[in-house]
């Protein structure tokens, strides 16, 4: 057998040094695989949802109908927490990056945080309310500034009468109240149940406002009154067209209290950057148009209680002939009208006045206080000149000489 030379002169034998040159060949490629080999990749976040269409070309008739950035000089409803109880809302679409809150799932997948929306209801509700600005494209929400807290509770289906699903849904209202919700959207209908209904009095006692679909009329039903808009203290919204009527599909009943856009409705699309089209529209899109003007309430009259934001709501609506009827309850909701308009009598003063403007800055500001500083000090030195003028004039008649005391010093 041929053996190997060592680096100090010895030799190995051929075994040795096979199992030598093996192990040293293991130790270079172990280094260098530190140091070139790229690391795996980190699992990536599930897709969810469809990933959607071409964003819009133009802004769309429910933005053009509302306008909400005219009152946005007042507010953008910066600080205010929308809860969406829904389908999930997906944080990746470039309208709502950042505005996503980690939020729950009641739904077998809590490990989602309710970011996760399979069928995109949820995601293009979230964008109608609180959309961001400047994505470069011509949308944007109601309230850009606000934030929302997904809570998915639906998988599919937003009117789902299954046994457990309306008790599931007053767990999400409980645990959105208890975890900084202002607002609550609830874009879904159900049955009639006490857990339910408890939970509703549980959020409106502690200051949550509530906004819910009145529901949509289905094909070989009678309208069936939708739960939980039909509770006292929700506000329950009616879906209206671009012609300002009333949607056909949108159910109609004394307790709905307001409407909004409600037809051919556009929004993002969770499994990317596009957009979902809803050219039949529902009840549970013209909801979330309400939220976002409840947000925007909600950020510019933080003293108001949930009656109160329902009353500045409804009465600044544009109001249908009749004041209120069963179809739009007191009509198309007004942004600009909602979070500005002095409510009241002088008898029942207005509730949530506006607070006074604070002053625009007054870039003079400096020149102006130099200016009286210099008039302060001119005035004073004129004051001195006056006083010293008789003193000086008698100076000048002595020739600045010293005057003589009129009686001896030791007289």
């Amino acid at each position: 057998m041929r053996d190997s030379l060592r680096s100090d002169g010895t030799t190995l034998n051929a075994g040795t040094g096979h199992r030598f040159r093996s192990l040293l060949c293991g130790t270079v490629a172990a280094l260098l695989g530190t140091v070139l080999v790229a690391p795996a990749p980190a699992a990536a976040a599930p897709k969810c949802g469809p990933p959607g269409n071409p964003a819009p070309t133009e802004a769309t008739w429910a933005w053009q109908r509302l306008d909400p950035s005219a009152v946005w000089q007042v507010t953008k409803g910066r600080g205010i927490t929308v809860a969406v109880i829904d389908s999930g809302v997906s944080a990746v679409h470039p309208l709502l990056r950042g505005r996503v809150l980690p939020g729950a799932d009641f739904n077998n997948s809590p490990q989602a945080q309710g970011q996760c929306d399979q069928v995109g209801h949820g995601t293009l509700i979230a964008g109608i309310i609180a959309g961001r600005e400047g994505t470069g494209v011509p949308y944007s929400g109601i309230a850009p500034e606000a934030k929302i807290l997904p809570v998915r509770v639906l998988a599919e289906n937003k009117e789902n009468f299954d046994p457990g699903v309306p008790a599931q849904i007053g767990q999400a209202i409980r645990w959105a109240v208890d975890h900084g919700a202002d607002v609550i959207n609830l874009s879904l209908v159900t049955l009639d149940d006490d857990q339910l209904k408890r939970a509703v009095g549980y959020a409106l006692d502690k200051g949550v406002v509530l906004v819910a679909a009145a529901g949509n009329r289905q094909e070989n039903r009678e309208d069936r009154p939708g739960y939980p808009a039909v509770y006292d203290g929700v506000i329950a919204v009616a879906g209206i067209d671009e012609q300002g009527h009333h949607v056909g599909s949108s159910v109609s009943g004394d307790y709905v209290d307001i409407g909004a856009p409600g037809l051919n409705i556009v929004g993002p699309a969770p499994g990317g950057s596009g957009y979902l089209y809803e050219p039949q529209g529902g009840t549970s899109f013209a909801t979330a148009y309400v939220s976002g003007v409840a947000a925007l309430i909600r950020a510019a009259h933080p003293e108001l209680t949930p009656e109160q934001v329902e009353y500045r709501l409804t009465r600044t609506a544009d109001n249908p002939p009749d004041g209120h009827n069963a179809d739009v309850g007191y009509g198309m909701v007004d942004p600009y009208r909602a979070v500005t308009s002095l409510l009241g009598t002088r008898s029942n003063p207005p509730l949530g006045a506006m607070p006074e403007p604070v002053p625009p800055a007054d870039p003079l500001a400096w020149q102006r206080s130099v200016a009286i500083w210099v008039a302060v000090v001119g005035a004073v030195l004129a004051g001195v000149l006056l006083a010293l003028r008789p003193v000086l004039a008698l100076g000048r008649r002595r020739g600045w000489r010293p005057g003589r005391r009129s009686t001896p010093l030791d007289a």
